[in-house]
């Protein structure tokens, strides 16, 4: 069975695909990882399928550029527009991610279930797909939340502020019944404590990027292109919009001790 020693290369439009980024190097320690953070086209959320179609084609090709023997599509938005036609079109293993309804349906125990997305996932044909095949019989209550989105890009942001965005999201589902609350945007595990404070005990809250990193670990292992190193690898982290902002951000977000524990490059610009 082939070792291969190449990156793995993991996108999203901003910062929350970093919730998904967490989940592989714990996971995968031993992988050289490559994040391409693409705040010039943030968010995908609010732009038009076939958009963000053609932008994952551009980025998934920058990251190949660099050598990258799989690529992880790290934003449910951008899943549901492009990762069909990506794994059609690449000659590596393509994992993406979906709002985690089947584990959901299982979860509940009323059948109610809510689930927090971005516009573009929610109206997705894919996510249609989800409930026709898992959520028969249940009550399915959605939440376009953009400004969860912006609130995670500016950690700087005021706790209270936080707080108030997120009840408002998640209130009405709880008004409804929802028991069970699927984080449908890479971006809202960053906000988690703020949503499993307002959902009270009672409410089971379940995000995907773990079952992300499993995948890939069986789409590598099916491929024979597991890394055979022992070391902690590398993680080089790129940007479309400005290097100086992201530095700070990831200290802010994974912790200035588990940031350290990462052998990482400095922020640099996403090539052209």
């Amino acid at each position: 069975m082939m070792r291969d020693p190449a990156p793995i290369g993991v996108f999203d439009s901003g910062f929350g695909g970093l919730s998904v980024l967490r989940a592989i190097t714990r996971a995968l320690p031993h992988e050289p990882l490559v994040y391409c953070a693409d705040h010039a086209w943030l968010p995908y959320g609010e732009r038009e399928p076939e958009a963000v179609r053609e932008r994952a084609r551009q980025i998934s090709g920058r990251l190949l550029e660099a050598g990258c023997k799989a690529i992880v599509i790290a934003c449910n938005t951008a899943t549901a527009a492009a990762a069909d036609i990506l794994r059609a079109e690449l000659d590596v293993p393509v994992v993406g991610m979906e709002p985690a309804v089947k584990p959901a349906a299982a979860a509940t125990r009323n059948g109610v279930i809510g689930v927090l997305g971005t516009g573009g996932t929610l109206a997705s044909s894919r996510f249609a797909g989800l409930l026709q095949r898992y959520a028969g019989g249940l009550t399915v209550l959605t939440r376009p939340c953009p400004e969860l989105v912006r609130v995670v890009e500016e950690p700087g942001a005021d706790p209270q502020t936080k707080q108030g965005l997120v009840a408002a999201a998640v209130h009405p589902l709880l008004a409804g019944g929802a028991d069970v609350l699927v984080l449908g945007c890479t971006h809202f595990p960053f906000l988690r404590a703020e949503i499993e404070a307002a959902a009270g005990p009672g409410v089971t809250v379940i995000d995907t990027g773990p079952a992300v990193a499993r995948q890939l670990v069986r789409r590598l292992d099916e491929a024979g292109l597991r890394s055979a190193g022992q070391a902690r690898a590398t993680t080089r982290f790129w940007t479309t919009g400005d290097p100086a902002r992201l530095t700070p951000v990831l200290a802010c977000m994974w912790g200035e001790g588990e940031l350290a524990g990462l052998a990482t490059e400095p922020v640099a610009r996403a090539p052209d």
